[in-house]
């Protein structure tokens, strides 16, 4: 018997998808870029960001027709670039500019069609509206398949009890997607509108991520109609959230971790030091070598997994390899780019500490940006 060969994935981007990394990296480098240490200083994103956004359209070009949008076809790795390429501009701001979209891609995926009628339409229309999903926990051991917030069938609807963490946006989204337990059913998902009697959300204080509101949600007998619940009798595929986010994730792992690379290379090239760059210096020179090496590791384990979602293919393994991967090489190399700059890496003149602070994220990250 023959062996079964994988199937094969292209790395090349479309011309679409081209076009759209162009126009995307201009946009990272001037809105985001530019501004993104006076939005870390200030805890706050920067005026008229979010109608900017809007203009470029990430949300509203996968929506189908019926529902105002421009009905392209949704593709994982072309979501999966433009995370890339926003987190070269800013992390932070790139999960803010995402988080709707993962609202709107997991209803794309698992809503039914009242659910995408309801739902959908205002992401296509000229004002910003703002929606998230709630997977993380406050826990030590939070497993994302096993959710700790509760759900339980009360009449016609559901109630909720629980905590979320590290919810991007979770302060100012209309919709919020929470991923809870459902009693004798297993997880679910459910559509809680902002203002819900018993929901109440928290802005966190975190080394990174600053300029985004990233909160905790409180739902404390949040009760809500039997409409709410995502694909209604149909089972929530929770491990096709978590695996498309993590790839979400691993790219903007990928798109900082190109920031500090480049930035790094450019410092230690005119950094002089006893009449010499210090790139003439192997211990420095290995560990730029070394951050390019992983990074490209990252990035391929990153585009494979889309390119395989993409596909229609089982791509589970493959995100969760490439979170991995991001998570633990991801904290390194922003590590090592501190150290490169050596003193200048420990002061805010130099936006590498800021990049350190976000890849420290990566980890333990769950839910944010869902491609």
């Amino acid at each position: 018997m023959s062996e079964q060969l994988e199937p094969l994935f292209d790395l090349t981007p479309t011309e679409d998808q081209q076009m759209m990394r162009d126009t995307v990296r201009k946009f990272a480098s001037v809105e985001m870029r530019e501004q993104a240490r006076e939005a870390d200083e200030s805890r706050t994103v920067p005026d008229g960001f979010y109608d900017k956004v809007l203009e470029l359209g990430f949300a509203m070009v996968q929506i189908p027709e019926e529902y105002g949008g421009m009905g392209l076809d949704r593709s994982p790795t072309g979501n999966m670039l433009l995370a890339e390429d926003l987190a070269e501009g800013d992390m932070s701001l790139a999960m803010g500019a995402l988080s709707s979209l993962g609202f709107v891609n997991t209803v794309l995926d698992q809503g039914t069609d009242e659910q995408k009628k309801k739902y959908l339409p205002r992401f296509a229309e000229e004002t910003v509206h703002h929606a998230t999903v709630a997977l993380n926990e406050p826990a030590v051991s939070f497993e994302p398949s096993q959710p700790k917030c509760s759900a339980k069938k009360d009449g016609a609807g559901y109630v909720l009890n629980g905590k979320k963490s590290m919810v991007v946006n979770g302060g100012s989204a209309e919709l919020i997607l929470v991923v809870a337990d459902l009693e004798g059913e297993g997880p679910a998902a459910f559509v809680v509108e902002s203002g819900t009697s018993g929901l109440q959300a928290e802005r966190e204080k975190n080394m990174g991520l600053k300029p985004i509101e990233v909160s905790t949600l409180t739902l404390e007998g949040v009760k809500v109609g039997a409409d709410a619940k995502l694909g209604g009798d149909a089972k929530f595929d929770l491990s096709r959230l978590v695996d498309l986010s993590r790839i979400g994730i691993a790219a903007l792992a990928v798109g900082t971790c190109q920031s500090v690379l480049d930035y790094v290379k450019e410092y230690c090239n005119e950094r002089v030091a006893f009449g010499e760059p210090i790139t003439n210096r192997q211990s420095v020179a290995f560990m730029i070598a070394d951050i390019a090496i992983e990074l490209e590791g990252m990035r391929m384990l990153t585009w494979r997994a889309a390119a395989k979602a993409d596909q229609g293919l089982d791509f589970h393994e493959e995100a969760y390899h490439a979170y991995l991967q991001a998570a633990e090489k991801g904290m390194k190399i922003g590590t090592d780019g501190v150290q490169l700059l050596g003193g200048h890496g420990f002061i805010r003149e130099h936006p590498v500490e800021l990049w350190y602070r976000n890849l420290r994220s990566v980890g333990i990250l769950a839910g944010a940006v869902s491609i």
